[in-house]
């Protein structure tokens, strides 16, 4: 398992995707490469924009690869405000833009994507664990 610590901050997202993509096996298709780009973006931003405000913190990002059922396994902690994402109700897709409340769309997405997202809350973290077969 690989983790980084980070500041919980826009700035810092390009980083964030290196690091997500250097666990990332050679073979992984782009489709699903950037299924998991949309996905950690979302998560990472909501962090950097929701978990602190009014002020800063850290982000933590654990990632492994489980070579014999090929499952990458990413993990984000935070010490923000307790806050379940998943827990919130998917927006209205077939209504237009126009008309659906703002936010969702993008936790939305990510659980459209990925195989498995699942939100915990232990030891004053917010504990998000996505996951994503790599075929």
């Amino acid at each position: 398992m690989k983790e980084l610590k980070i500041k919980a901050e826009d700035a810092q997202m390009n980083t964030v995707n290196d690091f997500i993509h250097s666990c990332l096996p050679d073979n992984c298709n782009e489709i699903i490469f950037n299924k998991i780009d949309l996905a950690v973006e979302e998560i990472f931003v909501n962090i950097a924009h929701y978990a602190y405000n009014p002020g800063e913190g850290d982000a933590w990002i654990s990632v492994s690869f489980d070579e014999e059922d090929r499952v990458l396994t990413i993990i984000f902690k935070d010490n923000g405000k307790e806050f379940n994402p998943i827990a919130k109700e998917d927006p209205d897709v077939t209504l237009s833009a126009e008309e659906r409340e703002i936010g969702g769309l993008g936790i939305f997405l990510t659980k459209k994507f990925m195989d498995s997202v699942n939100y915990e809350y232990k030891d004053n973290q917010n504990i998000l664990t996505i996951r994503k077969k790599i075929v």
